[in-house]
């Protein structure tokens, strides 16, 4: 189930779900990118720093174009546990992480709450506003977020079973290269 694909990273539950197989019908590319840009994984966050990086997601059009080549099932299977083509911030996925954190908003991200005079008196403030909300049920978000939760519980983050708080998260691999090792990638709340 859900729970313990995200728990554990079971890549082939997120292949089927995302892909499909045999009489399954997945979500497909379209179904996947959609809620990848619900989530903001195509644009900067817009957070109060300069150079932001954007995310980037791929499409059949944009790998006909540039490789030259079909977008296959396999390219859907890649997207569907965040491989392949597509490419995202680490302050996305956090930006990410803390919808199902919060219970369904997402927040532009901010380095500061107050702006103060010289005097330390209160001059401006930064609006806390979702971007957007209820981007998906709070259903889907409860069991993310027992999903989560059992990652540390049992799943393949309980190394952080000793930290003091209660922790909730996702762990993840970023293949960047076939001569240099994964890049071991951990979202989380608490």
């Amino acid at each position: 189930n859900v729970k313990r694909a995200l728990a554990e990273s079971i890549n082939t539950f997120f292949y089927y779900i995302g892909g499909g197989y045999q009489n399954f019908v997945g979500l497909g590319l379209d179904r996947l990118v959609k809620y990848e840009k619900m989530f903001g994984l195509d644009a900067q966050t817009g957070i109060d720093l300069p150079n932001e990086a954007n995310g980037f997601l791929p499409s059949k059009e944009w790998k006909l174009k540039i490789k030259g080549e079909r977008w296959y099932i396999g390219d859907t299977y890649h997207l569907a546990i965040g491989q392949g083509d597509i490419l995202v911030t680490p302050l996305q996925v956090a930006n990410y992480t803390a919808v199902f954190a919060n219970g369904g908003s997402l927040y532009r991200p901010h380095l500061i709450k107050l702006i103060l005079d010289s005097s330390d008196q209160p001059i401006g403030q930064v609006d806390n506003k979702p971007i957007k909300a209820n981007i998906v049920s709070a259903k889907t978000i409860e069991i993310v977020r027992q999903g989560m939760r059992q990652t540390i519980t049992d799943g393949s983050a309980r190394s952080l079973q000793s930290v003091p708080v209660t922790v909730a998260g996702k762990t993840g691999t970023a293949q960047w290269s076939t001569t240099k090792p994964t890049h071991a990638w951990f979202t989380g709340f608490a």
